[in-house]
């Protein structure tokens, strides 16, 4: 179990998916209108839910096999796997302005696109948008051992990039995790603006305090911890289910108590802790009422296969982002915007 860490991405009939991009994408257009004009009326807004699932592609979500590249290209690893870097900005930035780093190496992907990467514990990599050390980042997660390689996306902490990984083994098995292929496609003003019209009141300011470098996750808001004017968001509905010495902030991190019971912090987190054993373990159960972490329904609703990591025990129950390929050939990390 990684501590940084979905149900099967909702399957919507090819008529009802355009359905929403179009009536979705329109919403959003006439808010633009709306504040270019200095409109002080706010237009018609979408149900949230629907506005959301406007980056719900058909299926898993995944992109297509041309928004990876020509992966025959991609050099045998000398160690234990090699990556590539792959720029998904949507010509934001070029490549001399996207950076890796790994084990004190710095570099944009013009300078060098591949990694030869070693076996590792518990490894980092940043990427960054801009320069080397930009307030635009974000970073993948990973061990990698002589056969196999276990590595994630993360947003226990914040989302900062748009991110994805394609994974391909030795045997010709590839997997692949990270935000779906329409959220890489929108803006990104288009992505904090889906965001803040999905969550209840309480989280819509995750979606302004960090603007534009990220969206901070609730735990690390100081409106949901002690003293702040969200602190009590879950103590009611923790206490009434075994987390009654937990804070609000200890639910979404996973803290206090919770930090030994995964099952309960991610009950708690999806609202299903007051359910059976057996419903809790049913994605279809998850985030239908409040107190929830809707920042985490929301990442999942726009990753590949609805995984992501929300908050730390999003594993549980096999929600997460995490990937563990045994004999891995190659790993490609796109970068977005």
């Amino acid at each position: 179990m990684r501590l940084r860490s979905s149900a099967p991405a909702r399957r919507l009939s090819r008529q009802r998916l355009a359905v929403t991009f179009t009536v979705a994408a329109g919403a959003l257009a006439v808010a633009a209108a709306a504040v270019a004009v200095g409109s002080a009326k706010a237009p018609p807004v979408l149900p949230v839910r629907q506005v959301a699932d406007v980056a719900a592609a058909a299926g898993s979500g995944a992109p297509p096999a041309s928004f990876w590249g020509n992966t025959a290209t991609i050099p045998a690893a000398k160690q234990a796997v090699e990556v590539k870097v792959i720029n998904r900005t949507n010509g934001h930035y070029p490549n001399s302005k996207v950076f890796w780093s790994f084990d004190g190496t710095e570099k944009s992907i013009a300078q060098q696109q591949f990694i030869d990467m070693p076996a590792n514990s518990s490894g980092r990599m940043y990427l960054y948008l801009g320069s080397k050390n930009s307030k635009y980042f974000d970073f993948i997660e990973f061990t990698v051992g002589t056969g196999s390689i276990n590595v994630d996306t993360t947003r226990v902490d914040r989302f900062g990039l748009k991110l994805a990984l394609l994974v391909h083994s030795h045997s010709g098995s590839t997997q692949e995790v990270g935000e779906n292929y329409a959220t890489f496609k929108e803006s990104r003003a288009a992505t904090f603006a889906r965001f803040k019209a999905f969550v209840p009141s309480q989280f819509k300011e995750l979606a302004t305090i960090d603007a534009p470098y990220g969206i901070p996750s609730p735990g690390n808001d100081p409106s949901f911890q002690p003293g702040g004017k969200y602190a009590n968001y879950f103590t009611a509905y923790a206490s009434a289910h075994g987390a009654a010495g937990d804070t609000t902030a200890d639910i979404f991190g996973c803290g206090g108590t919770l930090s030994a019971n995964p099952p309960l912090c991610a009950g708690l987190n999806r609202h299903v802790a007051q359910l059976s054993v057996a419903a809790q373990t049913n994605p279809a159960n998850y985030y239908k009422a409040g107190p929830a972490n809707y920042y985490a329904e929301f990442w999942h609703k726009n990753a590949i296969n609805a995984k992501q990591y929300g908050f730390p025990y999003d594993d549980d129950d096999n929600q997460s982002s995490d990937l563990s390929v045994a004999n891995p050939k190659y790993m490609i990390v796109a970068v977005g915007w």
